[in-house]
């Protein structure tokens, strides 16, 4: 009993010695080595009538509101008439 558990405390030592050893992530690289095409981080914005965040490039705008597409901007101009 006593050899067999020399060999399991062998085994365990040699395996522990060679396995690969695990590395901390890498942390993401700065926006200037991203690449050409990575385009910056946008604001996003809400819609005022149904609450969706999307990109402030794709709002549709009126009277200072900013609203999800068409639709929503012209709901909104019917409900604060």
């Amino acid at each position: 009993m006593g050899r067999l558990l020399l060999w399991a405390i062998l085994a365990f030592v040699a395996w522990w010695l060679l396995r690969p050893r695990r590395k901390a992530p890498a942390a993401p690289p700065p926006a200037a080595a991203r690449g050409p095409g990575a385009a910056p981080p946008e604001a996003m914005v809400d819609c005022a009538t149904c609450g969706l965040h999307f990109p402030a490039s794709e709002a549709v705008r009126e009277g200072g509101r900013i609203y999800c597409c068409a639709a929503h901007r012209d709901a909104g101009a019917r409900r604060d008439e």
